[in-house]
């Protein structure tokens, strides 16, 4: 009797379809959510801080690009290291990009359940906290194009409420002030900005770019990926830190400064001073479809990290590599991840953040140095690869991260150094003592037959 082939990721995302669910993970309502403190550190100078970001993560979105065309197979930063430096470094790279991948679904949803907390506080955080995943664990289960749909709506939603909140504090702004009030300098650079201000904001900021590259997860479910990944992934950085420059310089120009009752709820104080009380409960709607939209896309990026691996089997292969024979999604770890965001009911946003960051610059300053190695490569083998684009920015990317890496407070750089010793300890077992290479599957980069229908 023949055997039925194994079911594949099936190839139906465009362009406009990653770079939607790189923005949904970016979650651009996140400038907003984090406004107050990082006007704090640059002293009202907020826009500065996430067009210097912008300009830092773009050198890393550009390696990340020239590594999703020549590797177009899902796994991210875990691939193209393996691939470009040692199976070794790329499985530690993998294990540490785990962090931000695996966790970072928790986190979401733990920040839209303390949102709806606030509003409803009769009703208990875990109620909501199981609603997000309940509901996201579901759409992802059904596929990518049901996961897609539903991200397109929560992402015009959510964009509404951006270009409404924009539209309401320049007429906000215009009305006090009139037509020469907005265009100023102010919130690029006033008297109390600092160069270590606007760099400690800029760091802060930078954590809110953290999603251009998760688009890389979906290569394998992508069209024509050796063309629009790299397309995908400087658009999904740029427009996300267009977006996040312009809302700050609108916000910073209808409070001037840092000063604020709460920093870190300053945004719903602006809502209410621009729209009053109805606009602030629309406000609150956005900030909880954001985290909703953001949560479809980090779970859906964390299984395919997930299936990437256990296809090598690196992790076992029954469980992790395992594909929906019907909807042709990595179900086990949909649900897996799923359950590791019940972890959130007892947890708070700062403890559950901490994990995140580690992993996220790891894999960053990783991903710069494998386009050096394929530089290195490619010379060996006789071709001449620009040397701007090899060599010179993936440099400039990978300093920025190791700055961004090394300037991480203290909590997350002790979990990071745990969670990598379990790795080098887990890749001493895979190894026999590091003496064999880790396993890997040895699959084509030939396109998958696209799903019928």
């Amino acid at each position: 009797m023949d055997h039925l082939p194994a079911p594949q990721l099936a190839r139906e995302l465009t362009l406009r379809s990653v770079v939607l669910f790189g923005l949904a993970y970016m979650t651009p309502m996140i400038v907003l959510g984090t406004f107050g403190v990082v006007a704090a550190d640059t002293g009202g100078a907020v826009p500065m801080a996430y067009l210097l970001a912008l300009l830092a993560m773009l050198f890393t979105a550009h390696s990340y690009g020239k590594m999703a065309a020549a590797h177009p197979v899902a796994g991210s930063a875990y691939t193209y290291v393996r691939r470009a430096i040692d199976s070794r470094v790329g499985f530690l790279v993998g294990w540490a990009t785990l962090l931000d991948y695996f966790f970072l679904p928790m986190v979401i949803w733990l920040i839209g359940g303390a949102y709806l907390q606030a509003q409803f506080p009769g009703v208990p955080l875990w109620v909501w906290i199981i609603g997000f995943i309940g509901v996201t664990t579901g759409l992802n289960l059904r596929g990518i194009k049901t996961a897609e749909r539903a991200n397109d709506l929560l992402m015009i939603f959510q964009l509404l409420v951006i270009g409404i909140f924009v539209l309401l504090s320049l007429r906000h702004v215009f009305h006090l002030g009139g037509a020469g009030a907005l265009a100023s300098t102010a919130p690029f650079a006033n008297n109390a900005t600092t160069l270590a201000g606007i760099s400690a904001g800029a760091a802060l900021a930078a954590y809110s770019f953290l999603g251009f590259d998760a688009v890389t997860t979906l290569t394998e479910e992508t069209v024509d990926p050796k063309r629009t990944m790299p397309r995908a992934i400087m658009l999904t950085a740029l427009i996300g830190g267009a977006v996040f420059v312009a809302v700050a310089y609108a916000t910073q120009l209808v409070h001037p400064g840092s000063d604020f009752d709460d920093p870190s709820s300053a945004a719903f104080e602006i809502a209410k001073t621009i729209g009053g009380d109805v606009f602030s409960s629309v406000f609150l709607a956005g900030l909880v479809v954001a985290q909703f939209a953001s949560g479809i896309a980090a779970q859906a990026s964390a299984s395919r990290l997930l299936y990437a691996m256990g296809r090598d089997s690196v992790l076992p292969r029954r469980v992790f590599g395992y594909l929906h024979p019907r909807y042709r999604t990595p179900a086990l770890n949909i649900l897996l991840t799923g359950v590791v965001g019940l972890i959130a009911v007892r947890m708070d946003v700062a403890t559950s953040t901490s994990f995140i960051n580690f992993g996220a610059f790891t894999a960053f300053t990783f991903v710069n140095v494998s386009v050096i190695a394929t530089y290195l490569k490619r010379r060996r083998a006789g071709e001449r690869p620009h040397p701007l684009g090899y060599v010179v920015a993936p440099a400039i990317g990978a300093a920025v991260d190791v700055w961004l890496l090394v300037h991480l407070d203290g909590k997350a750089l002790t979990l990071g150094a745990i969670w990598l010793a379990l790795g080098i300890g887990y890749l001493a077992y895979l190894t026999k003592g590091f003496r064999a290479a880790p396993p890997e599957m040895a699959f084509t980069e030939e396109e998958p037959v696209a799903k019928a229908g």
